[in-house]
């Protein structure tokens, strides 16, 4: 049976969530543009840098931060992050684009996806963090947000 485009491409975030280096949440995002892939991401330390599957070790774990909470002792970078960032280094816009992502996107993600311009996130089922206030603000800018 033929996928949805919606599946098609939640699909498609899911294997590139294959790629993550992180240790505590596996997660992949690809932008869509005119029925086609833009961008694509996954979570995991800058180029160069250590892994934490490198390490064995999260720092976030070792201090204790819930599921949504303190991501400035993270080192690596969000999948959605990565896909805008992969974008702009490629000179490919993404304003008027579907994100599709693994997750609900955090509250940074989702400030990061109000301000590449992209209207419509597409995400799977989010039960690690409470999604309220990136939803709310994804609501006031106009972002329409589907949980699939």
């Amino acid at each position: 049976m033929r996928p949805t485009p919606d599946l098609y491409f939640l699909a498609m975030a899911s294997l590139a969530s294959q790629r993550s280096t992180c240790l505590r949440a596996q997660h992949g995002s690809v932008i869509v543009k005119d029925g086609h892939v833009a961008s694509t991401g996954y979570n995991g330390s800058c180029p160069g840098q250590e892994h934490c599957s490198d390490k064995g070790a999260c720092i976030r774990e070792a201090k204790g931060a819930k599921p949504g909470e303190q991501y400035q002792w993270c080192v690596a970078v969000h999948s959605e992050q990565n896909a805008i960032i992969q974008a702009a280094r490629h000179g490919t816009a993404v304003k008027g684009s579907t994100i599709y992502v693994t997750g609900c996107p955090c509250l940074l993600c989702a400030r990061m996806i109000v301000n590449a311009g992209i209207p419509e996130v597409v995400f799977a089922r989010n039960d690690r963090y409470d999604a309220s206030e990136p939803m709310a603000l994804l609501r006031r800018a106009g972002v329409k947000a589907r949980e699939i």
